[in-house]
């Protein structure tokens, strides 16, 4: 029996490869038609500069009813107004790792309000459960984040990284914030469906809230990650591009889990590379959204 469900796993992962893959191809455009495609690069060598500020930090605390929300505020130390970005934690809670990555943001150019979406509600790190009302959350420290005098666009670009991918999904679509008060949606091997749903939803489907989708969206994942993420970000982006929305996803090769706060003994060369280019990349897709 054993040897039988052997077999089996085997079998399945096989075609799962191979779904992947063939997404994958799919996916990957190239030649000069690509979106990806730098033709001042390519004839004349010209990389664009990408500005790096020195960044400060400050706490605020924002409520919703009787809970207090700790946030985060990164921006640069120079003087004037910024665009603005919120950005979303994912399962490891506003941690010393993502406190990072909302600086590296924040180099860029960029007013970034990160709320801590688990200490006010008194929710541990690691949380297998989804608890909704984190999305109330994130949806009244929007609010906060548009009243800034400091951002200097009146639409902010929405980010989220792991789980913090579905609670940007949700305060994109169910709290009905997309287009009018949010602009882009980038996603760091987001996770696209309600956490508390049965493990084959998790595994293969997205969250319906994807299709309705109606901002550009760009998404980041690692070609190593697990299956049940890069299964679903892969299907949303090939849905999203055939009802003729803007998406886009880079997928890169030798890269896993979790490739920008992978730290310590665990994180590869790729990893860095990775983690380089991904926030290039969203700090051009974001300054381009929010011009528009």
């Amino acid at each position: 029996m054993k040897f039988l469900l052997l077999i089996l796993l085997n079998i399945s992962l096989i075609f799962g490869d191979e779904f992947i893959e063939n997404l994958i191809k799919k996916l990957d455009e190239r030649g000069e038609k690509a979106w990806w495609w730098d033709e001042r690069w390519w004839k004349e060598g010209y990389i664009e500069p990408v500005p790096n500020y020195k960044v400060k930090v400050e706490w605020v605390t924002v409520t919703n009813g009787d809970v207090e929300i700790p946030v985060m505020v990164a921006r640069p130390q120079e003087e004037g107004k910024f665009p603005g970005v919120l950005f979303l934690h994912g399962r490891r809670g506003l941690d010393e790792l993502f406190q990072l990555h909302v600086i590296r943001l924040a180099a860029r150019g960029f007013v970034v309000v990160a709320p801590d979406l688990y200490t006010g509600r008194f929710i541990e790190r690691f949380p297998i459960r989804h608890y909704p009302e984190v999305i109330d959350d994130a949806n009244r420290v929007l609010d906060y984040a548009l009243s800034r005098e400091d951002i200097s666009s009146d639409k902010v670009c929405v980010y989220g990284l792991t789980r913090g991918g579905y609670y940007a999904l949700r305060l994109l679509v169910s709290k009905g914030r997309q287009e009018k008060d949010i602009a882009c949606f980038v996603g760091y091997y987001p996770h696209l469906q309600d956490p508390n749903r049965p493990e084959p939803m998790q595994v293969y489907r997205y969250h319906e809230d994807v299709e309705q989708l109606k901002v550009p969206v760009m998404f980041f994942v690692g070609r190593e990650e697990q299956y049940q993420r890069l299964r679903p970000a892969l299907m949303a982006i090939d849905y999203l591009k055939s009802q003729g929305r803007e998406a886009y996803i880079v997928v890169y090769p030798g890269v896993g889990r979790g490739f920008d706060f992978r730290n310590g003994n665990t994180r590869k060369f790729a990893d860095d590379l990775a983690a380089k280019d991904a926030i290039i990349r969203a700090y051009k897709f974001i300054r381009e959204k929010l011009s528009q």
